[in-house]
């Protein structure tokens, strides 16, 4: 991926706003499907289908802005197993597939989140672009892709590949919680090591470091 690919917020963006500010996918599979689980025909939670269950598991989702875990979601609709909960979900997005309606649940930084689709990305994107374009600068954006690929990295790694300083340019990035200190290396002076947050997931759209386009993809676009 050449270092300028990491660009606006993703085309998926929360449902209920369209911009927050607060296990890796095969290839033929889209990033945050809910996926199938072998525990998901189980029996039991029948009564969670036939009552408000679904509507509840809807108003959570739409409330939240960040993702829900599993076993959150499941203390706060007291639901009997995670099958239950996985049924649910997928029987909310198959109400929503049917009705033609512009969002799903998706699974983001190990949670579950309401996501716009990616096909109304570029009218979000037109509605918001000078919202995020003020975000993040190109050397930003540089410096995210770089420790996003490459992390935990070294602040000196990092300088390497861009050959300029990023001392600021880290810190602007930790200010808006994208970036954060993962350790320090086994190296003399024990030096800062860095990695990309929770936040930057949420931002992405993704629900993993795993989930990122490889490289070759990334440039071919």
């Amino acid at each position: 991926m050449s270092t300028d690919q990491v660009t606006e917020p993703s085309p998926v963006e929360p449902a209920h706003v369209a911009v927050d500010e607060s296990p890796a996918p095969t290839a033929d599979r889209p990033d945050g499907v809910v996926h199938d689980r072998s525990d998901d025909t189980q029996t039991g939670g029948d009564d969670f289908f036939n009552s408000a269950g679904l509507a509840n598991l809807e108003a959570l989702l739409f409330s939240t802005h960040h993702p829900l875990t599993a076993n959150r979601l499941g203390e706060l609709l007291e639901l009997p197993g995670g099958g239950t909960l996985r049924r649910a979900l997928k029987e909310l997005n198959s109400q929503y597939e049917a009705t033609g309606r512009c969002f799903r649940v998706e699974q983001v930084a190990g949670g579950y989140q309401l996501l716009t689709l990616p096909d109304f990305g570029p009218l979000l994107r037109k509605f918001h672009q000078k919202e995020a374009a003020s975000k993040l600068t190109r050397a930003a954006h540089e410096t995210l892709a770089i420790i996003a690929y490459k992390q935990p990295i070294l602040r000196a790694d990092v300088e390497a590949i861009r050959g300029v300083a990023c001392g600021e340019t880290i810190r602007s990035l930790m200010e808006k919680h994208l970036v954060k200190i993962s350790g320090r290396a086994e190296l003399p002076g024990r030096p800062i090591l860095y990695g990309t947050t929770k936040r930057f997931l949420e931002w992405q759209g993704l629900n993993s470091v795993k989930d990122l386009p490889a490289p070759d993809s990334a440039d071919k676009k």
